[in-house]
């Protein structure tokens, strides 16, 4: 069992049903993890600008073409 570290609920994730790299959603206050390691089970916190930070570069690459 491993509780999400921003509300403490259960997020019922088992370390056999997950991949390194994949990212679980808390049902309770919505926030996004990635799996950092699956034994032992170890999450971190996705940063919520990250893809759109992302997207805004590549259209800025656009406008200097």
């Amino acid at each position: 069992m491993i509780l999400c570290p921003e509300c403490d609920t259960n997020l019922d994730v088992q370390e056999d049903e997950v991949d390194e790299g994949e990212v679980v959603s808390c049902p309770e206050c919505g926030t996004d993890f990635e799996v950092v390691t699956t034994s032992p089970l170890e999450l971190k916190a996705v940063g919520e600008g990250y893809v759109e930070e992302e997207e805004e570069e590549e259209s800025e690459d656009g406008d200097y073409s």
